[in-house]
């Protein structure tokens, strides 16, 4: 690599620290920043670095995408890349197609990572990408978070996805893929005004003019990560002290919350929510908004899945027992995705909510302390319309119930922000 671009492939490199893969996947769709990663994997695996493959996911969604991932399996095939195409035909017109898409895709990915023992995934988001996110979501009156940069990586199931290339720009990017005599696509959404991103890029081009660069925006949004990262320790730090935890269910304190800042209990009861409901995201911020009104009001709510009752003492929340009513697992699986129960599984036996027909073949022998609801959203073992066990009800018969998301990982996904 020439001098001029070394210091892109040093911070490349430097992304993994000291936790180099063996094999580094490489996100490439062809356009200049997924090639300009193709070109980095190449000249740091020509150093000792790890073996590159490379991987195309073909959504399906417009003209001529199949003949681009084509394209991209024939130049990796010339520079002796291993290379793989998936496709996603999945979007069935309904929701969020954007969402949808990236969704399959990092799905996707992440399977054919693991089936290639491939730990480590590259993408290609630039500084670029950083600036143009920042913009449309200040544009929607997004709070710190959405200001917030990129995140630089998340693990998805066994696989490591990385962005190594968040503090670089598209324009250096494209010197370094056209230095290598290569040639990318250009993504008609890019430049069709139909599309957001593509009215940011323009409006940023006229932005330059006033001293607004991208650069400059990348550094806002890191100091946003930084206010963010501030937030969520005083988030974890007020949790240690006001929150308990009930088999399953989450117990605040309610005189303690009441002495904190509103941001900070906007905060704590989205870790809460997405902590019993097991979703990937919590609840919108003005969701939260009203269930912080209820709270002040003193009245109970449900939302994301999960109910909030308060107390004289303390707010309690509990997995709602609607949300789990249609649910079953078979013997020694995960029950919505947080319990797994162990006993003498008779035949024909599987793990359900306990409910109100539960409650009713052994309300004379629950043990006391969980409230009805929670009790109804509770895991049970079942034989056809006979109740065999409720661990958490007290009525054992044998069998033991394990939190599969325990007090450690509710604490820990505070700080992964």
């Amino acid at each position: 690599m020439n001098r001029p671009n070394a210091h892109i492939l040093d911070q490349f490199v430097a992304t993994f620290g000291n936790a180099r893969p063996n094999r580094l996947g490489i996100a490439v769709s062809g356009g200049s920043d997924s090639l300009a990663l193709l070109v980095l994997a190449r000249h740091w695996a020509a150093q000792g670095g790890p073996e590159p493959h490379a991987v195309t996911v073909d959504h399906g969604l417009r003209d001529g995408s199949a003949d681009e991932a084509a394209g991209v399996s024939a130049l990796c095939a010339r520079l002796g890349v291993a290379h793989r195409t998936l496709e996603w035909r999945g979007w069935d017109g309904a929701g969020n197609l954007s969402d949808a898409a990236r969704r399959a895709r990092y799905g996707l990915i992440a399977d054919w990572a693991e089936a290639e023992g491939i730990t480590d995934v590259v993408l290609g988001h630039t500084l670029n990408d950083v600036a143009e996110t920042f913009v449309m979501r200040l544009s929607r009156e997004a709070g710190v978070d959405g200001l917030a940069t990129m995140t630089p990586g998340w693990r998805q199931g066994a696989v490591e996805f990385r962005r190594p290339l968040l503090q670089v720009s598209r324009a250096e990017l494209r010197t370094l893929v056209t230095a290598e005599g290569l040639e990318w696509i250009d993504d008609p959404t890019n430049t069709d005004d139909a599309f957001e991103r593509a009215r940011v890029r323009k409006a940023l081009g006229v932005l330059e003019g006033l001293g607004i660069t991208a650069r400059g925006l990348g550094t806002v949004a890191r100091h946003m990560t930084e206010v963010r990262q501030a937030l969520y320790w005083y988030v974890f730090v007020e949790a240690r002290r006001y929150v308990t935890f009930d088999r399953g269910d989450v117990v605040i304190e309610r005189k303690g919350f009441r002495t904190l800042p509103r941001d900070i209990c906007r905060r704590m009861v989205q870790e809460i929510l997405r902590w019993i409901s097991g979703a990937e995201y919590g609840p919108r911020g003005k969701a939260v908004d009203l269930m912080l009104e209820a709270i002040r009001g003193g009245n109970g709510m449900t939302l994301h899945g999960v109910m909030m009752s308060v107390g004289a003492d303390h707010l309690r929340f509990t997995r709602e027992p609607q949300a789990v009513a249609q649910l079953r697992a078979a013997p020694g699986a995960a029950w919505d995705g947080r319990w797994r129960l162990d006993g003498p599984w008779p035949d024909g036996a599987e793990v359900a909510a306990l409910g109100e027909a539960g409650l009713a073949q052994c309300e004379d022998r629950v043990r006391p302390g969980l409230p009805r609801a929670s009790l109804m959203a509770s895991p049970a073992v079942w034989r056809g319309g006979h109740l065999v066990a409720a661990p958490l009800a007290g009525v054992a018969e044998g069998w033991s119930a394990t939190l599969l998301r325990d007090e450690d990982m509710f604490f820990a996904g505070i700080l992964a922000h």
